[in-house]
């Protein structure tokens, strides 16, 4: 099977060459009020209770682009790359044959795990999306950030958002093998901005070797639901902790995206949301 290239973290084999590997453990959320996920409708919820707004503008390609966060929006030193590099980004770790045994419902938790790793590796936390869809990538030393606006109008975005709800509970530690080369998977839930109608947070951490070097990946991944559109957010690398960027993106891009959809221009300067 012909999988797409990973387009978040293309990290492994510069740092391989620099001899930088840094071995990042998983840490915990700080659990803020800001992070707090009760408005509106959190994942976990029943598809019954969702409460849509209804924007007067349809997410289309162009409109989709303009909703796409910049390097004011986000702190630190991240800087823009071209389309092209973003869209090629890929990292090795996320490749490999889940362990079936770490699971008492082997089959069904084994799944959720594969489909974890594909998704990372494909970029598409809430699955391919079904209208315009829009990237954008940012690096900083050995760390990179991705960025996606897209609309899921013929795929319920909510249905993959209560799947990531369940991902800390149903692959919270499992191991990874390839090429005789085994790794260890951690996933755990990251609070967020209460912001849009509903959204997850997970950090997600990859211990083990490549190549024979030790190596520790950690993945911080963001998703919002504003009506039948979304932003999804992932962001890490060897050197890990990315979770203050990608809780200004998530605060400011999902302001972005309400403001496009009612039609109106997005502020230039982020400090005028509030």
């Amino acid at each position: 099977m012909t999988r797409r290239p990973y387009r978040l973290v293309r990290v492994l084999s510069s740092a391989l060459a620099a001899g930088t590997l840094l071995a990042t453990a998983a840490c915990s959320d700080d659990g803020g009020t800001d992070g707090s996920r009760v408005s509106g409708v959190t994942a976990s919820q029943a598809a019954g209770q969702r409460q849509t707004p209804s924007p007067t503008t349809t997410l289309t390609t162009d409109r989709a682009r303009t909703a796409l966060i910049t390097e004011a929006d986000i702190e630190d030193d991240w800087t823009q790359v071209q389309d092209t590099e973003a869209e090629n980004w890929h990292d090795s770790l996320l490749i490999g044959r889940v362990g079936v045994s770490d699971f008492l419902t082997a089959k069904a938790r084994a799944a959720d795990c594969r489909r974890l790793l594909d998704s990372l590796f494909d970029d598409d936390p809430l699955g391919r999306p079904s209208g315009a869809s829009e990237l954008r990538g940012f690096e900083q030393g050995d760390s990179r950030l991705l960025y996606q606006v897209a609309s899921y109008q013929r795929t319920d975005p909510q249905d993959s958002l209560n799947w990531m709800a369940n991902l800390p509970e149903n692959c919270d530690q499992f191991t990874v093998t390839d090429g005789g080369e085994q790794r260890t998977v951690q996933v755990v839930e990251a609070s967020l901005p209460g912001v849009g109608d509903a959204r997850e947070g997970l950090r997600v951490t990859v211990r083990g070797t490549t190549g024979g070097t030790e190596a520790t990946l950690t993945l911080d991944v963001a998703a919002v639901r504003v009506g039948d559109d979304a932003i999804t957010v992932a962001a890490g690398g060897l050197d890990g902790d990315e979770d203050d960027s990608v809780e200004q993106a998530v605060r400011l891009g999902t302001q972005r995206l309400k403001d496009v959809l009612a039609g109106k221009t997005p502020s230039p300067n982020p400090g005028e949301v509030q």
